[in-house]
């Protein structure tokens, strides 16, 4: 998979969000992209504390899901109203997904992948998860 060790951070110059390969210094953190058309690679200098390892999996929309994202879905046809809301950690030896309010770890899996879809993050939008 080429995208096993895909990062995203935030800019530390202007906040903008950025995808690549993540290279830490004693004192700083940089995403690294790299531009095989142009034959160009960039680095950019990120805040340590916004950085996401991308997981794997893709959302149902095939939408990428990283570490920190919160995941919406509708899994009882019977009660399409009722959403459930999870964000995505790392816990213990693996990707897991973690409900608001609880203490238990779920695997993310392909039926999160199926059912779910990435409606933000835990950096730009805490507010998501608020129970």
């Amino acid at each position: 998979m080429e995208d096993r060790y895909l990062f995203r951070a935030k800019r530390k110059n202007n906040g903008e969000w950025i995808f690549g390969n993540l290279i830490q210094t004693d004192d700083r953190v940089y995403i690294i992209q790299n531009y095989v058309r142009q034959h160009l690679i960039k680095n950019y200098e990120v805040d340590q504390f916004t950085v996401c390892q991308y997981t794997g999996l893709k959302d149902k929309n095939g939408r990428l899901i990283f570490e920190n994202d919160i995941l919406s879905g509708h899994i009882d046809v019977e009660f399409p109203e009722d959403e459930t809301r999870k964000r995505v950690v790392w816990h213990e030896n693996g990707w897991c997904t973690n409900e608001p309010g609880c203490d238990d770890y779920e695997a993310l899996d392909d039926f999160d992948s199926e059912n779910f879809e990435v409606i933000g993050n835990m950096i730009d939008n805490p507010e998501l998860l608020e129970v």
